[in-house]
């Protein structure tokens, strides 16, 4: 693939943007995986092998990813919009290449694997793959994902047997049950839901007559958020990061 397509496949703007980058000698490439320093190079037509590509444009290191799949750890007081309407966009915290990657459709850039409330912290999913955003938000895959929720009541035992025999939520008279849920200590529950309902962790406390004061999520699938990943800060998931999310716990 040529240099100036790697480039504009990963976000760096216009073909011809991309283009003037190399020319203008802003782009440097690792000539192979094991490679400590990347060579410059100046040729936007330059062949190279996309896959697995290292490389480094104005100064800061890039990998080529295709599609791209992201973990960001969400602060409290952000939106899950491109648009917000009171509180920052989690997308201001992504560096520009992810949130301007090419896709068809009106579209770009990578996108939340579903939504967290403004107020709600932890682990969160992006990428530009319709099809993964797909089946993550499916219900009938049934991705464990795990809660950890602060309330403002003491909890008891008849509370987190309800939450597992199932509530009835007040737009759907089917039961909503947690698939695992119990008490850390008076006021912290852990709760594990495969589904993703409007406000769902927050309308079931409210449905066991309790309310949600904190919420964080920590676990999607067997992968867990990392403890040196902090609020505001993403990574690239990998193979195995992507295995464990699909490995229903």
């Amino acid at each position: 693939m040529q240099l100036q397509e790697i480039l504009y496949s990963q976000g760096f703007g216009t073909r011809r943007v991309c283009a003037g980058l190399v020319q203008q000698g802003h782009v440097q490439v690792y000539p192979d995986a094991d490679a400590s320093t990347p060579l410059a190079c100046t040729d936007a037509a330059a062949e190279f092998n996309a896959p697995g590509l290292r490389f480094r444009v104005q100064g800061a290191e890039w990998r080529y990813f295709a599609p791209a799949y992201v973990l960001l750890n969400k602060p409290a007081g952000t939106e899950c919009s491109q648009k917000p309407s009171t509180y920052p966009s989690i997308y201001t915290l992504l560096p520009s290449p992810l949130r301007l990657r090419p896709q068809k459709g009106a579209v770009q850039g990578v996108q939340a694997v579903g939504r967290l409330d403004q107020d709600t912290t932890g682990m969160l999913l992006l990428t530009d793959d319709g099809k993964f955003i797909h089946k993550m938000s499916s219900p009938r895959h049934h991705v464990p994902k795990v809660y950890q929720v602060t309330v403002k009541h003491p909890l008891d035992a008849r509370q987190v047997q309800r939450l597992l025999d199932g509530v009835v939520l007040d737009d759907d008279p089917k039961p909503v049950r947690a698939a695992a849920c119990r008490a850390l200590d008076e006021f912290h529950l852990e709760l594990t839901l495969t589904e993703g309902k409007y406000h769902q962790v927050k309308r079931m406390l409210a449905a066991v007559s309790n309310r949600v004061e904190g919420l964080h999520r920590s676990q999607i699938g067997a992968l867990t958020l990392p403890p040196d990943l902090a609020p505001g800060q993403w990574r690239w998931l990998d193979a195995a990061d992507l295995q464990r999310i699909a490995t229903v716990a």
